[in-house]
Order: structure tokens, then C-alpha cells, then sequence
């Protein structure tokens, strides 16, 4: 299986690669190849110095789409129109949706488009055979680098694909010690993209570190 990430020269993007490589065939795009090269080369350094190998290389944004059989969208919600206007060969593609709209006030507040969340917009945005998931969207960009430390949490996936849902559920299954839970059809997405801002509330007001979501 090999993953591509558009956007995987971001935070989250960076951390998803250093994941995910010691276990698929990454390919990292950004908008600059030689970008996702250099994030490459440092990412395939810090892996080696932890005694893991891994497989991955950097390419284009599009060459992620074109390279890949599951694309992951790590990119910032103000930036998903701009960049999936510039980017096709989504057809029978599986896509997940990491994407969480939302703005910092004084506090942090869930801001949805009208199509009540990104995982809806991006719908509109891609192809009608592309299979779209909304998954891996309450980790924060911090979590996926602190390489020292497992990833516990749960993680809701919806798609209205099942084949699709389930793959990413087995993905999401074998990174670190995630935990896939299947929330249904697509139309869940914002009740999952809402969450972001809560847990991101609650670790800002009770001075925690860590929060995420664990189902029991």
C-alpha cells in the first residue's frame, strides 16, 4: 500500500511521514518537490537515528496524488479549496480527511462551511468516484512528532464507502497503538471535526499536555 501525502511538508504532515514510513511506502508532496525532499532526507535521518528504517520519498503535491492508492490530506482548512483546485487523478482513489475547520478566539471555536464540514466541502470538490474518509482528525500536529511517546487515542472514521471506511480503519490500526472505530456515514463528519476545538478547549483550561479521545 503506498500513501501519499499532500501537504506533507506541514507540521502535521511531517509527523504523519515519520509514522506512517517505518510501516508503508510514503510519498511525501508539497507544493515545492525539492521542499518534500529536504523534509524527506530529515525525516529518513531522525528514523534512523531511533534504529527504524522506512520507505518514503518526496515529490510534488501532485505526484503524491498520482504515486499513491490512499492520499492524505494534510493541509490547513483555509487551504483546501486553493490547493485541490490545482490538483486531479482523484478517480477511484481512496482520500482521508484530517481536515478541521476552525478558528483560535479566545478560545478555540468549530467554524464549518456551509456544507457543515470540511469532509462535506471536500466532497464537492473531488471527483464523484473518489472515496472519501474523515479520519486521524483529533491528533494534533505535536503528538505525530513526539516520536518518544505512543499514540493512544481513538479515532472515528466515516465514509459513506464502506470498502474504503474499513481500509482506513485497518491503516489507522497499525500506527503505533491507535484505535479505529467506525462513526458511520460521511454526514457524521462535522460531530467528528467538533471535536478538535473541545479537546483542544479542555487541554488549554485544565493546563494539560496530552488530550485526546479514547473509547471504551
Amino acid at each position: 500500500m503506498k500513501i501519499g501525502i499532500v501537504g506533507g511538508t506541514g507540521d502535521i504532515g511531517e509527523g504523519m511521514t515519520m509514522r506512517l514510513s517505518p510501516v508503508f511506502n510514503v510519498v511525501v508532496g508539497s507544493r515545492e518537490q525539492e521542499k518534500a525532499e529536504v523534509s524527506c532526507t530529515a525525516a529518513r535521518e531522525t528514523l534512523k537515528n531511533r534504529g527504524q528504517d522506512c520507505t518514503l520519498h518526496g515529490v510534488s503535491n501532485q505526484g503524491a496524488v498520482d504515486e499513491a492508492d490512499i492520499v492524505i490530506l494534510a493541509i490547513p482548512f483555509k487551504h483546501v479549496v486553493p490547493t485541490l483546485s490545482t490538483l486531479h487523478g482523484f478517480e477511484d482513489k481512496i482520500v482521508i480527511s484530517p481536515v478541521n475547520p476552525m478558528e483560535k478566539q479566545d478560545h478555540f471555536v468549530f467554524v464549518p462551511p456551509p456544507e457543515g464540514s470540511a469532509a462535506l466541502l471536500i466532497k464537492k470538490l473531488l471527483p464523484k468516484d473518489a472515496r472519501l474518509c474523515c479520519a486521524f482528525n483529533t491528533i494534533a500536529a505535536n503528538r505525530w512528532k513526539a516520536l518518544d511517546e505512543e499514540l493512544a487515542y481513538s479515532v472515528p472514521v466515516c465514509s459513506d464507502d464502506e470498502d474504503a471506511k474499513h481500509q482506513v480503519m485497518e491503516l489507522v490500526n497499525r500506527v503505533s497503538k491507535l484505535q479505529a472505530f467506525n462513526a458511520g456515514p460521511l454526514a457524521v463528519s462535522p460531530m467528528i471535526e467538533s471535536l478538535t476545538p473541545l479537546v483542544l478547549n479542555i487541554a488549554r483550561y485544565n493546563k494539560m499536555h496530552d488530550v485526546g479521545i479514547q473509547f471504551r
